[in-house]
């Protein structure tokens, strides 16, 4: 569905909103396959540059399945991820208020930029991930084809409405949101969207929770699976990504 212009525990900053980790809390070490493959390459692929959520790092099963996911379906040249220094080495802090992760992130998409001239840049996200990667996207001298927000933490942690950066954005926004995503009440994200200045779509995977992960329950009664459901998800973000590559 989607609507053109006009989507054990640690302790958690005060800026950012308890995340539901039990699909991203598991790690483990290599390179996905998928993003092994050898598939034809042009300057026109884009070069996406992908940050994880508050609760894990670039690591963890969830980001390294979409990951790959992300690398098939967009025909990347490269799927970067990274881990904002607050996580990385295996650290387990808190992390910080999303602005304060910009300046480190900003450098990793000007590193990338710089190791593929001329490819397209796309944005993504997991939760708190995608908020900074809208603030990026809305920082000067820095060219964006589109924004994929996977989960984003539109309610703070005290229940508020985080829409500013989404307001002040002109670069595409696909959002896609679990139905059952308690960061991110679709009612209140639709609200956001009629009210944004950027082109943007949101596919919702029904009875998802912040990480799409889908109960049996409903899995039963639809008669379809999580990988069914999260490969609709990467195609719809396929199409609506190619309708704004540019070069960066």
């Amino acid at each position: 569905m989607a609507r053109k212009r006009g989507s054990k525990r640690r302790r958690i900053s005060q800026d950012e909103p308890k995340e539901e980790e039990e699909e991203e809390g598991r790690t483990r070490g290599g390179v996905d396959e998928d993003t092994e493959n050898p598939v034809e390459k042009s300057d026109k692929c884009p070069v996406v540059v992908f940050a994880h959520g508050a609760g894990a790092p670039s690591s963890s099963d969830w980001m390294v399945r979409w990951k790959g996911m992300l690398a098939k379906a967009l025909n990347a040249i490269e799927v970067v991820t990274f881990d904002y220094p607050y996580i990385a080495g295996g650290k387990r802090r808190a992390p910080p208020k999303a602005e304060k992760l910009v300046d480190f992130h900003r450098d990793i998409v000007e590193k990338t930029l710089a190791k593929y001239p001329g490819h397209p840049l796309v944005l993504a996200g997991k939760s708190m991930g995608s908020r900074v990667s809208c603030m990026v996207a809305g920082e000067k001298d820095i060219t964006v084809s589109a924004v994929v927000c996977l989960g984003y933490p539109l309610k703070g942690a005290k229940g508020a409405v985080r829409d500013e950066i989404l307001l002040q954005l002109k670069v595409p926004v696909m959002f896609v949101q679990g139905s059952k995503d308690g960061l991110c009440p679709l009612e209140k994200l639709e609200a956001v969207r009629k009210k944004m200045n950027s082109n943007n779509a949101l596919h919702v995977i029904e009875g998802g929770d912040h990480s799409f992960k889908i109960g049996k329950k409903h899995l039963q009664s639809t008669g379809t699976n999580q990988e069914e459901a999260e490969d609709v998800a990467v195609q719809a973000i396929a199409k609506f990504v190619s309708n704004y590559l540019k070069e960066g």
